[in-house]
């Protein structure tokens, strides 16, 4: 997966941007507020996800304006691709010049993992942020994936609605049974995906954090169930998730909200046995970050045969030199986009093409 160019037109604070960047390592460099991770961010949502900023389209419209166009160049499994994000109140692609029917069928066609200082969420904050990681890495590589969880999401709002209406006294519990088969069988799915995921994940993000640790140190991961089902197939789940909604309807009609699911799952990194969210050294924190997303672009080498475009926005500053120097060594024959203040920080980094960014515009 290379991109071999790249327009963009008022996507937040960015003009008349344009570039062709260098098959390997990209440094855009500029004073903070230039637009250095505009250009980050707009790579990144040709993935079809949301921006890793916001969820709001109106926000990367530059202001005064009425929408926002980004084209991306890229070649995908030896064929050159053309696409186009148009952004006003909502966001729409075209491939090839073909319209995609929503953002969610562009996943798959551009790839890419981006690592920033927001993604020791991933370790420091609360379970949303890892489920969030790794839904999104699995629907990077599995599509189908992400209409699971939006049919979920769907089937969940309809049953906490439920709760709400049984509360009030308007409806009864024994309601909610067709709303639970739905969602267990839904759950059963996005539970096995998950595991099935870190089956593998987990093996590759231990050894690469062994790497960057230098045998020091170790990471697991344990999937941690809401439901607590261990079952050995999509049926067996898909009965134990039903049981614990069933176990659990009088407290979730008290709070209004459904207790147990694979929305109330969480995976647990443990660096040495211990929490890596409670007890892990913020330097161990960036290892254990840092470790998941390069464990990401990995599984997509190994599933679609290509590596995924490398985005690091604002990284560099925020290792120190041992993890830096894993980091660029590592990411050695990938496309890698890399934002920085001070270019001197990378005038080490050996081959790189430089582009420096004014007021959202590119300087030569």
């Amino acid at each position: 997966m290379v991109i071999t160019g790249y327009k963009a037109k008022d996507f937040r604070n960015l003009q008349e941007t344009q570039f062709v960047p260098d098959s390997g390592l990209n440094v855009i460099f500029g004073e903070n507020g230039q637009g250095k991770t505009n250009i980050i961010e707009s790579i990144w949502m040709f993935t079809g996800c949301h921006s890793f900023r916001t969820h709001k389209c109106n926000e990367l419209v530059a202001s005064g304006k009425k929408k926002a166009k980004v084209y991306l160049d890229f070649i995908a499994s030896g064929v050159e691709n053309e696409a186009c994000l148009t952004i006003d109140s909502k966001r729409e692609f075209l491939l090839n010049g073909i319209e995609k029917e929503s953002p969610r069928r562009f996943l798959g066609e551009f790839q890419s993992v981006v690592f920033s200082p927001s993604s020791l969420s991933i370790v420091q904050d609360a379970p949303s942020e890892r489920r969030k990681f790794i839904d999104i890495a699995i629907s990077m590589i599995k599509p189908a994936y992400s209409a699971h969880l939006l049919k979920y999401s769907k089937i969940l709002a309809n049953r906490n609605a439920l709760l709400k209406q049984i509360s009030q006294g308007i409806m009864t519990e024994d309601m909610l049974s067709v709303w639970d088969e739905e969602l267990a069988r839904i759950g059963a799915k996005i539970t096995l995906y998950r595991l099935n995921y870190l089956d593998r994940f987990s093996v590759i993000v231990s050894e690469i954090y062994k790497e960057i640790s230098a045998g020091k140190e170790q990471l697991k991961l344990e999937y941690v169930q809401s439901s607590k089902s261990f079952a050995a197939d999509e049926y067996e789940m898909t009965e134990n998730i039903y049981m614990a909604l069933q176990r659990n309807i009088s407290n979730d009609v008290r709070r209004l909200l459904t207790s147990v699911g694979p929305h109330k799952d969480d995976i647990m990194l443990k660096v040495n046995d211990l929490s890596a969210r409670q007890y892990a050294s913020q330097g161990q924190q960036r290892s254990c970050a840092l470790s998941m997303k390069l464990s990401e672009a990995y599984l997509i080498k190994e599933a679609t045969g290509e590596y995924p475009v490398i985005l690091l926005d604002d990284v560099m500053s925020e290792l120190d030199e041992t993890r830096q120097h894993f980091l660029l060594e590592y990411l050695k024959s990938r496309q890698v986009f890399l934002t920085c203040c001070d270019i001197s920080h990378v005038t080490r980094l050996g081959n790189c093409k430089t582009f420096r960014i004014e007021n959202g515009k590119l300087i030569d």
